[in-house]
């Protein structure tokens, strides 16, 4: 195994204070080029038009999701804990720190475009020619694949994966705090330490010592706020809308062989699904707005106006709709049609469950690859019970859905052919009769 840093090295932090790096192994990855190019990808994608403090990147995230880790482990560690394998100590904190090292430019949302997965791409890296695996070979020769398994949550040992991939893991409560500190926000605040003096390792899993049911409730409580009011925002669902539409034109006119005033190689690779690792660790968001800028003067007006209203924030509108009327869809879409709008990309209805954060959701099955193992209490007698069995918070927000559907669409169009729209339309659009 690799030694110990001769110095301990540290990082200043906003939301923990202080993240200490004592080994050789994580000091060496923390400086290679994949795990740097972490600083170049926000870590609430488009968020940012709508909170502007949100430009935290998914580099500070990551040593937030180790030094909890790390946290937690050595706890185990001081009192020493017979169900911790110590011999794990250091594949669990590589796979806290590489965890999200596959992700792309605005993250998720690509992903959703391209069908692509961030934990594939983190596990190619892991074990791919990169720096990263150079670092980790040094440890043995097998240690890229150990740590690739526990992001693939195939580990053998359950307790490794469950610190970084469960529903109160590191990398939970570290966003949860990152994202609410960044957003200026108090929805995401709870009592780090207090869970942390909770935790406990027990039969092969991490967890909560039953007196900390309170503490983790509160994390809960925050969770579910976080969720509505961050990441679900409306105005955050637009840009996202956006920024997909903006790629499924790019991809659109690349198939048809039209001819861009400007493309990057590695971004040509992304729209034909061609890429390789070399060229997606080139993929920053640096590179993807750059691309954005010029693609705003290009001859495809479609793909200009897309471009030139996410560089701008000119978002689109939205208006909430209860129960979405097929024939009322159909009527909005002749309107705008004829008024020379392109129903497939000026208007989308959203409904906010598709995004990777969710609610506490107790009865999900932790041996399926995305779903996550439940919190389990565990009492004075040595019984385990999952949380919401003791808690009636837990069990009044489990479950629980607030969504509600959105239309989104350009607005200026509207308002210049306003005489053109029905009633109905004027009504549905909020365009009074003072606009007229």
């Amino acid at each position: 195994m690799r030694e110990q840093l001769t110095e301990e090295k540290v990082f200043k932090d906003p939301v923990h204070n202080y993240v200490y790096v004592q080994d050789q192994t994580i000091w060496d990855l923390i400086n290679t080029n994949e795990f740097q190019r972490l600083r170049r990808i926000r870590q609430l994608g488009t968020t940012y038009l709508t909170f502007h403090g949100a430009e935290h990147s998914r580099f500070s995230h990551s040593l937030g999701v180790y030094e909890i880790t790390r946290r937690i482990i050595s706890q185990f560690e001081r009192y020493d804990y017979p169900d911790w394998p110590k011999e794990e100590r250091l594949v669990s904190l590589c796979a806290a720190l590489l965890h999200d090292v596959g992700h792309g430019p605005f993250s998720h949302s690509l992903e959703e475009i391209f069908d692509t997965d961030h934990e594939e791409w983190t596990c190619s890296i892991l074990l791919g020619d990169t720096g990263i695996n150079e670092v980790l070979r040094a440890v043995s020769d097998d240690f890229p694949s150990q740590v690739a398994a526990v992001i693939k949550k195939t580990y053998p040992r359950p307790i490794v994966v469950s610190l970084i991939s469960s529903q109160m893991d590191a990398d939970r409560m570290d966003y949860l705090l990152r994202d609410a500190y960044f957003t200026g926000v108090n929805y995401g605040n709870f009592d780090l330490e207090r869970i942390l003096r909770v935790l406990r390792p027990y039969k092969g899993r991490v967890v909560v010592k039953e007196s900390g049911m309170h503490a983790v409730e509160h994390y809960l409580m925050s969770r579910y706020q976080m969720y509505w009011q961050i990441y679900f925002h409306p105005v955050t669902r637009s840009s996202e809308i956006i920024l997909r539409q903006i790629f499924r034109r790019a991809q659109e006119l690349s198939r048809a062989g039209y001819a861009f005033e400007w493309m990057s190689p590695s971004i040509r690779q992304l729209l034909n699904n061609t890429l390789g690792i070399r060229d997606y660790l080139k993929l920053d968001e640096a590179l993807v707005q750059t691309a954005f800028t010029e693609w705003s003067e290009e001859k495809d007006l479609l793909l200009s106006e897309l471009c030139y209203r996410f560089m701008n924030r000119q978002l689109y509108k939205y208006v909430t709709m209860d129960n979405p009327d097929e024939s009322l869809l159909n009527e909005i879409a002749e309107t705008f049609l004829s008024i020379g709008l392109n129903p497939e990309y000026h208007m989308e209805m959203d409904y906010p469950f598709d995004l990777p954060y969710d609610v506490y959701r107790p009865d999900q099955n932790e041996g399926k690859k995305k779903e996550k193992a439940p919190i389990l209490l565990l009492d004075n007698e040595d019984q385990l019970s999952e949380i919401s069995m003791k808690s009636d918070i837990i069990r009044s927000i489990t479950g629980l859905h607030q969504g509600q559907y959105h239309l989104y669409y350009p607005e200026e169009p509207l308002l210049a052919n306003k005489n053109i729209l029905s009633d109905k339309l004027r009504t549905l659009f909020k365009i009074g009769k003072e606009m007229i």
